[in-house]
């Protein structure tokens, strides 16, 4: 469920306008509704309210700060992936023991400052990290929370690019090798081995695989607590899927129906505390692309609707060859026509595309679209490809509209550079 929808003819952002957004706004930009956000928030919230976890929003997929400020406010953490959204969280004051730090190639300075702020802890997925956080620790006079993130080698079933879970992929430990961690854990003495942690992938649609993840990793608690090593927290991560097309996901209740029982034997309560890391959950259907129909073309065996938006705004049909609904924001009046075309962008690339042989409903130059569903890793995989200054990003709440992030200027393109006259 999102906040874009039709009245009359109009596509609407809560109660707003899309079309006078874009008056104002210009295109290309993106458009978040904040109570979308919230919503789907508050519903995973509810249904593992008979837990109390703590739900940490993954930045990775959305780190606009009204956004994440929003999120906090309503009790939400922060999963993080880099020192730059450790530098976010920070920005909109959250609760420093509600942030987690993800990734497979955290830096030292990364480290460094994670600890100084005094994290909750970090999500580890080698020994190398492992021994690292050990001696920024050591320095800084810490003892520093871990979760050993773990390889349960369980194929979710989704794009290969977005699985993490199997013996095949750069991420977490294998069992052997973090049951003799858990074992062995005198040999760090500034580090404390409080949780476990799993992430198997993204926009996974059954729950199958994540009963049989979350089994694997319950076995491995078991056996570590049986030689007297407490686990404080199960980090399950994140990876439920939404709606771009046709799929048919879960709800949050419906997960938590299912993943619940599993933990049956164990005091989520006092014992062991439960995380999640839900991020296209939470931010998919919460956010569009609005962008203007510059030209449209046609040759002997395509009808091209060339846009002002590009691959390097939106990256995803280009990468995964990902699905993205496309709407006209003022529908046709009338008997309306449609045509099959190729929707695309003006960068110097054949892999510049946003839809591929799409019926479209008849549109003309100067026509908006909305690219619907994102909300989730779209402005963040954004860059400047072909010297194109990053778009806006416009927030709604309500009936007013605010622009959160300003539209790049040709001047923001090369203020960090200068002309090295030395080798001219």
């Amino acid at each position: 469920m999102h906040r874009f929808e039709f009245k009359g003819r109009e596509l609407y952002c809560e109660d707003v306008p899309v079309s006078k957004i874009a008056r104002e706004a210009g295109t290309p930009f993106y458009l978040y509704s904040v109570r979308t956000f919230l919503d789907h928030y508050l519903k995973l919230k509810d249904a593992f309210k008979s837990v109390k976890p703590l739900i940490c929003f993954s930045m990775k997929a959305n780190s606009n700060l009204t956004i994440l400020k929003s999120l906090v406010e309503h009790g939400s953490g922060l999963d993080i992936v880099s020192g730059g959204e450790l530098f976010r969280a920070k920005k909109v004051g959250v609760d420093s023991q509600k942030i987690v730090f993800a990734s497979v190639g955290k830096t030292e300075k990364e480290i460094e400052d994670a600890i100084r702020s005094k994290i909750l802890m970090f999500n580890v997925e080698s020994i190398p990290e492992l021994e690292t956080i050990n001696t920024v620790a050591c320095r800084l006079h810490a003892v520093q929370k871990v979760a050993i993130r773990l390889n349960p080698d369980v194929s979710p079933d989704t794009h290969d690019y977005i699985t993490t879970g199997t013996k095949q992929n750069k991420f977490g430990i294998d069992t052997g090798t973090a049951n003799k961690l858990f074992m062995e854990s005198y040999r760090y003495p500034f580090i404390r081995f409080a949780g476990v942690h799993i992430h198997i992938g993204s926009q996974i649609t059954d729950s199958k695989p994540f009963v049989k993840a979350i089994k694997r990793v319950l076995q491995f608690i078991d056996s570590v607590r049986f030689c007297g090593n407490p686990v404080e927290y199960l980090n399950i991560g994140g990876g439920l899927a939404i709606i771009y097309s046709k799929e048919k996901p879960q709800t949050a209740r419906e997960f938590a129906r299912v993943v619940l029982p599993l933990f049956k034997d164990y005091d989520l309560k006092k014992g062991m505390k439960l995380v999640l890391e839900p991020g296209r959950f939470i931010s998919g259907n919460s956010g569009i692309l609005v962008t203007k129909i510059l030209y449209k073309k046609v040759n002997p065996t395509k009808t091209f609707m060339i846009v002002d938006a590009a691959m390097n705004d939106l990256i995803r049909p280009s990468f995964y060859g990902a699905y993205h609904e496309i709407t006209p924001v003022v529908r046709p009046s009338g008997k309306v026509r449609t045509a099959e075309v190729d929707i695309v962008g003006p960068i110097c690339e054949s892999g510049d595309f946003l839809a591929k042989n799409r019926k479209m409903p008849a549109a003309n130059i100067g026509d908006l679209l909305a690219v619907m569903s994102c909300g989730a890793y779209g402005y963040v995989m954004s860059s400047n490809y072909n010297s194109r200054p990053r778009v806006p990003e416009v927030v709604v709440k309500g009936r007013k509209f605010f622009v959160a992030k300003k539209r790049e200027s040709y001047e923001d393109l090369v203020r960090n550079e200068k002309i090295v006259k030395e080798v001219i």
